[in-house]
């Protein structure tokens, strides 16, 4: 996976491509105790950049919704707003429960089959990975990680998640779990 993308991974504003439509990956955004999530918060601050820097029109925010008391997409579109994106450059996507999810979600119900995907580097990797799979033209757009001494959950899990995104597209061959209506994005 790491060799796979690492040719279309970006930190730098500058050095990235202009695309229409970035994906953002959803996560939690605040931590059991109350704190906001770095993840979040850094996802959240690489798309406002991508946005403002005139390299995206458009961000689709993706994640889970599994009750009504945690709504990853909302929370997103809610800080994006926060940080000066308009409410018509925003799309949420309530069914990206996974990160497979999300990939198959944006091509198959959004239509977009050449998008920036923003989230950390090792997050990328496995979402180009599966991007790959099922010919999306996708980028990479890296927010800032978070330190290993301050998460070390989050590495192990993504070994165990890279494992299963393998199972998933080669041998499983596991969809999403809610596909829906196509829904047209208007740039």
């Amino acid at each position: 996976m790491v060799f796979q993308a690492q040719s279309r991974l970006y930190s730098d504003i500058d050095a990235i491509p202009a695309k229409k439509v970035a994906l953002l990956l959803g996560t939690v955004k605040r931590l059991h105790h109350g704190r906001i999530n770095r993840y979040f918060k850094y996802r959240i601050d690489a798309a406002v950049q991508l946005y403002k820097a005139g390299k995206i029109k458009h961000i689709i925010a993706s994640g889970d919704n599994r009750t009504r008391f945690y709504n990853e997409p909302k929370e997103m579109k809610k800080s994006l707003m926060e940080e000066g994106i308009p409410k018509h450059a925003i799309t949420l996507d309530y069914a990206g429960f996974r990160t497979l999810d999300s990939v198959v979600r944006c091509k198959k119900v959004f239509l977009q089959n050449d998008i920036i995907i923003i989230s950390q580097k090792f997050h990328n990797e496995r979402a180009i990975f599966i991007s790959d799979f099922y010919d999306i033209q996708a980028i990479g757009f890296n927010a800032k990680g978070v330190s290993i001494t301050d998460d070390i959950k989050t590495p192990i899990r993504e070994y165990l998640a890279r494992f299963k995104a393998v199972l998933d597209l080669y041998f499983l061959k596991t969809r999403p779990k809610f596909l829906g209506e196509k829904v047209e994005i208007i740039i």
